[in-house]
């Protein structure tokens, strides 16, 4: 998927989501309100739907004005935002549940997928085939796999050398271990 495209029109993002993005930009909080609102989200809200397409430039936008690090702390804190099923209680059963949580966070169309697979006892590689930065999704797991770390653990998440969306690919490919 090309990356800061929503495949369709009506494709929609939970507000819970949309909240974690303003709250992962910190002191930057009400410059993230106030790109939101220029792209038509007006005072996002747990529960409710809101354009990915919207969503989608807002990272952009943050992205060129603010850089990719921004975005990686953004991702950090969908674990503690977003909608996830409950029953996460490790790096693997997180890993095991990404895919479900981000189609729990969306609705109305295709919107991509999250591919986990297992490399061995502690390591797998995550497929990221959606319209979000790879930085973000470097954020996404990086949150899920400290967020639900068991003692003695330590993950460490890198990015492939292969195909990048932020380089026109279709996908981007990351390696966890812990």
């Amino acid at each position: 998927m090309t990356v800061f495209e929503a495949d369709s029109p009506d494709v929609e993002v939970i507000g819970d989501s949309i909240l974690a993005l303003v709250d992962g930009m910190g002191a930057f909080r009400s410059a993230a309100l106030q790109i939101l609102r220029q792209l038509g989200i007006e005072d996002p809200q747990p529960g409710e739907w809101y354009n990915q397409q919207a969503f989608l430039s807002a990272f952009r936008e943050i992205a060129e004005k603010i850089g990719p690090n921004t975005l990686k702390v953004i991702g950090r804190t969908i674990p503690e935002k977003a909608i996830r099923p409950p029953t996460i209680n490790s790096i693997e059963s997180a890993l095991s549940a990404l895919d479900v949580a981000f189609h729990m966070n969306h609705r109305g169309g295709e919107i991509g997928n999250y591919t986990v697979n297992k490399n061995g006892a502690r390591s797998a590689t995550i497929r990221c085939d959606n319209g979000y930065p790879c930085a973000f999704d470097l954020g996404l797991i990086t949150g899920f796999a400290t967020k639900f770390k068991k003692p003695g653990e330590n993950p460490k998440i890198t990015h492939s050398k292969g195909p990048c969306r932020m380089n026109g690919g279709d996908y981007c490919e990351y390696v966890i271990s812990w």
